[in-house]
């Protein structure tokens, strides 16, 4: 058997993706499932008032929140998101991400083709 593209997650297995990560006090958990020159994607559970600093990517962030609600901040204009909510963080803008309440995502990340 090759190896798998998508990782931390059972095949032929229906899942959840709020329920495969778990709150941890004062903590952001995060689980990989893609990782590779394309593409991330990831699962996020953030604590009450944890969050992810201003930062920049290169390539276009795509969050889903599965859970909670988050104050999302992309180039210094904010958003409320709750479950079930998605917004674009596009490449090379300055973004950033603050628990209001508990707050699991869902993050796919597009990283444009270098040619």
């Amino acid at each position: 058997m090759t190896n798998p593209i998508i990782k931390n997650i059972e095949p032929r297995e229906i899942i959840h993706f709020k329920d495969e990560v778990v709150y941890q006090k004062g903590q952001v958990v995060s689980k990989t499932i893609v990782k590779s020159s394309k593409a991330n994607i990831s699962l996020f559970a953030f604590d009450k008032d944890e969050g992810l600093s201003a930062h920049t990517s290169s390539g276009d962030a795509l969050v889903t929140i599965l859970d909670g609600e988050a104050l999302i901040t992309i180039d210094d204009k904010e958003y409320v998101l709750k479950e079930n909510e998605s917004i674009l963080m596009p490449a090379n803008i300055k973004h950033a991400l603050h628990a209001i309440k508990p707050f699991k995502m869902f993050l796919v990340i597009i990283f444009e083709d270098k040619k």
